[in-house]
């Protein structure tokens, strides 16, 4: 399964729609401070299935949305949506004859969340399994926070090498999954 393209509406900072196309191989997110690189990644690990309001940088899972601004006023909901090339039927049963997938989760204030895989609503725990399964997910090591290069970077050799290892890793029993 390959991520092709994450749309934000309404999400933290992004209040009109943006889209971020993910081509194959390293996709990084370059900007001054305080453009939204940070949310960007809270966007997926969220549409992934994330659950914790502290790792979204917030006290409750409502502060997604977006708060308002001078001359903007607040939105009532957040939805992201991640489109993913399933070409090569790596996606779990019932989803591995769809060549495309589009997982969507919408937060409405007041009402909670809602996921959806191609239109069809599911449950969180539906779109947490679909990562898992394809090795992946909110949690992945592969998924690169604020702080962590610089963290990388200062880190001891053998700290180092147990961090890389764990991407490594990850993307090895990726490989592994799809062989299979």
């Amino acid at each position: 399964m390959q991520f092709q393209r994450l749309r934000l509406v309404g999400f933290k900072s992004f209040v009109d729609p943006a889209e971020v196309q993910i081509e194959a191989g390293l996709t990084g997110i370059v900007g001054p401070n305080g453009c939204g690189k940070s949310n960007v990644l809270e966007s997926l690990r969220w549409v992934m299935g994330a659950n914790s309001a502290k790792a979204m940088r917030g006290q409750g899972m409502e502060d997604v949305i977006f708060a308002g601004a001078a001359g903007r006023p607040p939105r009532n909901h957040a939805e992201v949506q991640l489109t993913i090339d399933n070409a090569q039927k790596r996606a779990p049963q019932p989803f591995t004859d769809s060549p495309m997938l589009e997982v969507s989760r919408r937060i409405e204030r007041g009402r909670g969340s809602t996921y959806r895989i191609n239109g069809k609503e599911v449950r969180a725990r539906d779109v947490q399994l679909l990562f898992a399964d394809a090795s992946t997910g909110a949690n992945s090591p592969a998924l690169v926070r604020q702080g962590q290069i610089s963290e990388l970077i200062a880190a001891k050799p053998q700290n180092r090498r147990r961090i890389l290892e764990a991407v490594s890793y990850t993307h090895l029993r990726a490989h592994e999954t799809s062989l299979h």
